[in-house]
């Protein structure tokens, strides 16, 4: 399934149905009275999280979405009913916001979380609202109220723990392989991510988090260079930020700090409030070095960054030091207590059954 992040859809409630002007007609009765009924509610739209989907595409083409309008009101004190409601499912995380305004209406942050998005209108009243001991035969009738309309944007944002960072080609794809239930295509060759991809990171039995990869960024992104800026915004809900850095890339006149930098540079003309948010370096590929050779890269890397922060050397295809930056982050987004080598090792073990967890890949 493409993987779509926005669309732009209009929405409109029902109208309320019209009340009736109607009065009695029995045999024998030659003053019943008046009789005309209210119109019924117009139909809400309303906005369902369902947790099955992970793309806006069903939105992309069906543009136009309306709830169906209230009965009108008969005679015989007979009300009319209330129009159907309208539901759209969307996947959890997403955004609605006025298109007009640019004022956010609803998120759904939560899984199976119900919100109504667009009331519909009142009915009207039928002329048997108005009698009364000084008007015994009115003729007064009101129609029913238009229900709102909204030009709205839809946008995705995932809902992870922890978003990676990194060139196209720095072993993302195939870290989040190695430590989660996603199987994103890996290949070796650049941009081989073209959308996000989720996966559950299982730490022990009943501890994980959420991984989200997205597709990588080069120099010049702002300005549209690759892919852009289009999916960073999938890293705004995240709690950490993986900054991977390839260290052995197969063209010998790249230089790991110089791309390190770009990455840097690229998140901060984006978002200010992103770029603040905590970041761990993670050298990947180390295992194409020898000690030495591992050294020399930390060193070079760290002092042509600055960096203070915490750094990780891990191999993502042999898993070498996956198991350490695993636990560790785990216990930075929950502030758990140490897990023991037992668990750590559980986690870790090929006849572990990790695709028991529920997958949200794309």
């Amino acid at each position: 399934m493409k993987f779509v992040d926005e669309a732009y859809i209009e929405v409109a409630a029902g109208h309320g149905g019209n009340g009736c002007a109607s009065f009695r007609h029995e045999k024998y009765k030659e003053f019943g009275g008046p009789d005309g009924g209210d119109g019924g509610r117009g139909g809400h739209v309303y906005v369902v999280a369902d947790t099955s989907l992970n793309t806006l595409i069903d939105f992309r083409y069906a543009r136009k979405h309306e709830a169906r309008r209230g009965q009108h009101g008969m005679g015989s004190d007979m009300f009319g009913a209330a129009g159907d409601d309208l539901v759209l499912k969307m996947p959890v995380g997403t955004i609605i916001t006025d298109a007009d305004t640019g004022q956010v209406l609803l998120e759904l942050l939560k899984p199976d979380e119900k919100l109504i998005l667009a009331k519909g209108g009142d009915g009207g009243f039928g002329n048997m609202h108005y009698k009364s001991s000084t008007n015994r035969s009115p003729r007064q009738k009101t129609p029913g109220r238009e229900g709102q309309r909204f030009n709205v944007k839809l946008e995705l944002k995932v809902l992870a723990d922890v978003g990676l960072l990194g060139m196209p080609n720095a072993g993302k794809s195939t870290f989040i392989t190695a430590v989660s239930n996603a199987r994103p295509k890996v290949a070796d060759y650049p941009f081989t991510t073209l959308h996000p991809n989720l996966g559950v990171v299982r730490v022990a039995a009943s501890q994980s988090f959420v991984v989200a990869d997205i597709p990588g960024l080069i120099e010049g992104a702002s300005e549209g260079a690759g892919l852009g800026h289009q999916f960073l915004r999938h890293l705004q809900r995240t709690g950490l930020l993986l900054h991977i850095v390839d260290v052995a890339p197969f063209d010998d006149s790249v230089d790991p700090v110089a791309q390190a930098k770009a990455i840097v540079q690229e998140l901060r003309k984006y978002d200010e409030e992103l770029y603040q948010k905590p970041r761990w370096l993670v050298l990947n590929k180390i295992d194409v070095l020898d000690e030495a050779q591992r050294q020399g890269i930390r060193q070079q890397v760290c002092k042509g960054l600055k960096w203070k922060g915490p750094v990780y050397e891990i191999s993502a295809l042999s898993r070498e030091g996956c198991e350490t930056l695993v636990r560790d982050i785990y216990q930075h987004l929950h502030a758990a207590k140490p897990l023991t080598a037992q668990e750590v090792e559980q986690a870790f073990d090929p006849r572990f059954d990790r695709d028991a967890a529920a997958s949200v890949d794309d």
